[in-house]
């Protein structure tokens, strides 16, 4: 992978011979973008449109390993643009092969051989055809059935599905909803402590993190707040350590690390951008890992194991040929990141 090695550590690069780099162009600007986790699904990703109209698009591509291309095995129709796509945490195949995304509503998508098919609109506006747009969701990886979306009229809402029947209709409910922050929720995301089903956190547009618990939601904690009260675009827990989590501020060029049993105070300052920081993605195989990705066409990946020691520099490099607004490190497949800048996504090799 064309990865440059800016200061000491390392994480392994694996298999020198084979290809480093994988490219696809899209049609249109591509913003979400998410990993399929089923086993028999290698190298599949879901890619959204960003077209300011009424008329965008999901994707869904496969890498064909014996020839190193993308074939698309579906595309369907999306009003807005997606503001996250994510297929169903089922990394043993067990639930539908389920694909959500957020945009006006929450929109469950069942995929076919054939076809892909809307399983289930979620509104949870009942008394007009209002929605207020979701900026974000999460799909509780130790509970499939339960999903939380964040909105811009400063709910979070916590939905059940019923997915566990492979035939009939995928159906949803608002199991809880509740006032999150005191400005717009900007994004939301499940803790994966052991345990953690019922733990979420929160951030939003008074600059402030959140931590929630479903069994007990008359309190909430405040994790962090920005001193400057900068909102907070996208909150990420560590994949092995649920006491971190990472978030950056809006135009911010840094990304800030927290451990929730110290709250309040950044137990890591990640620097080295030299534009705006778009996404974050924790490495599913190592609690000291993050990458980080933005508007200087960069992608870093950290090593924090030196925490609370200062984070001088990354340890590898990625540099695109555009801006990163998006960025996802595969879960069941962690030697591979995957980048989407204008209309192209990248999967890397790490």
């Amino acid at each position: 992978m064309a990865l440059s090695q800016p200061a000491g550590g390392h994480i392994p690069i694996c298999g020198t011979k084979r290809k480093e780099i994988y490219k696809y162009d899209a049609q249109w600007t591509l913003y979400g973008m998410n990993w399929s986790v089923r086993p028999d699904k290698r190298f599949r990703l879901a890619l959204g449109s960003f077209v300011e109209e009424y008329s965008n698009k999901v994707q869904i591509v496969q890498l064909e390993e014996e020839s190193g291309e993308f074939s698309v095995r579906a595309n369907f129709d999306h009003p807005y643009p997606t503001t996250k796509i994510i297929w169903i945490p089922d990394n043993k195949g067990v639930y539908p092969d389920l694909v959500a995304t957020s945009g006006d509503y929450l929109r469950v998508w069942r995929v076919g051989t054939e076809e892909v098919r809307l399983e289930s609109l979620l509104n949870n506006n009942k008394n007009s055809d209002y929605c207020a747009p979701l900026t974000s969701f999460d799909w509780n990886e130790i509970d499939p059935n339960l999903l939380g979306t964040s909105s811009i009229d400063t709910t979070c809402t916590i939905w059940g599905l019923e997915t566990g029947q492979p035939i009939g209709r995928v159906q949803g409910h608002v199991k809880t909803q509740l006032i999150a922050h005191d400005k717009e929720v900007y994004d939301i995301a499940f803790s994966r402590a052991f345990g953690g089903r019922d733990l979420f956190a929160s951030v939003g547009a008074d600059g402030s993190v959140r931590m929630f618990d479903l069994r007990h939601l008359e309190h909430s904690t405040i994790i962090y707040e920005d001193p400057q009260h900068t909102s907070l675009l996208r909150l990420s827990w560590n994949k092995q350590d649920p006491n971190y989590l990472a978030t950056f501020g809006l135009d911010s060029l840094e990304v800030i690390i927290l451990d929730i049993r110290v709250p309040c105070t950044p137990v890591a300052r990640l620097s080295n951008h030299r534009a705006s920081i778009n996404g974050i993605a924790w490495a599913p195989h190592s609690s000291c890992h993050i990458c980080t990705a933005g508007d200087d066409q960069q992608a870093l990946i950290w090593d924090i194991q030196q925490m609370p020691s200062a984070i001088e520099d990354p340890i590898l490099a990625y540099t695109a040929e555009g801006e990163i607004n998006q960025i996802q490190w595969a879960s069941n497949q962690p030697e591979w990141i995957a980048i989407c800048y204008g209309n192209h996504l990248e999967i890397l090799r790490v």
